[in-house]
């Protein structure tokens, strides 16, 4: 998929937004999502990968290393810290699957992307996330709709459906994607 491709994957059906640290604006919580709107997110998730791997193709070291704003996260940070949120998130959706209202236990993102393993190539990151998604979307397609209303509950944000999970995952990747497409925009690369 090619980065056009990816840019209109990830932006159909979301608006865009002038705030560079929301390109595609900022979470919002739906109480429910239809079955189509559901099979969209699922998409999302299962387009991620591909659309991640666009988005950073072609870019040099200097370029991965290169924050999207002043504060921001780099292109090399935003892959790994997809492949570390997105793991999560799995795991997430596999405790509420089979524990009755688990609670989920946060984590500091902005410390794990400190950590030594994110000036890994960002190619590990993205075979993480091919296979991490890749069961993902599985798992999310073989669900039927009474499954998106088990719970889980998130010590900061309190108790939190499979569906807003399921939305917030679908959004989070979009957003994060877009941070990196709109750099490039930006900076001509």
């Amino acid at each position: 998929m090619g980065l056009v491709l990816a840019q209109q994957a990830l932006h159909n059906g979301s608006h865009m937004s002038d705030d560079i640290r929301y390109p595609v604006g900022k979470w919002v919580r739906e109480s429910q999502l239809d079955g189509a709107a559901r099979a969209a997110c699922i998409q999302a998730i299962a387009d991620l990968p591909a659309a991640l791997s666009a988005a950073v193709a072609g870019l040099t070291d200097a370029q991965l290393s290169t924050p999207y704003r002043d504060g921001g996260w780099s292109p090399r940070q935003i892959t790994h810290h997809l492949a570390d949120s997105h793991m999560n998130a799995y795991s997430r959706f596999k405790l509420g699957l089979t524990e009755a209202a688990p609670t989920i236990k946060p984590y500091d993102e902005a410390a794990w992307a400190e950590t030594a393993d994110n000036q890994a190539p960002v190619s590990a990151s993205l075979a993480i996330l091919t296979g991490t998604h890749q069961r993902w979307a599985l798992l999310l397609g073989s669900l039927d709709a009474s499954a998106f209303s088990r719970t889980v509950h998130h010590p900061e944000r309190g108790p939190m459906s499979l569906t807003d999970l399921l939305g917030l995952y679908a959004w989070h990747g979009r957003h994060h994607v877009a941070q990196i497409t709109a750099q490039r925009a930006r900076n001509g690369w």
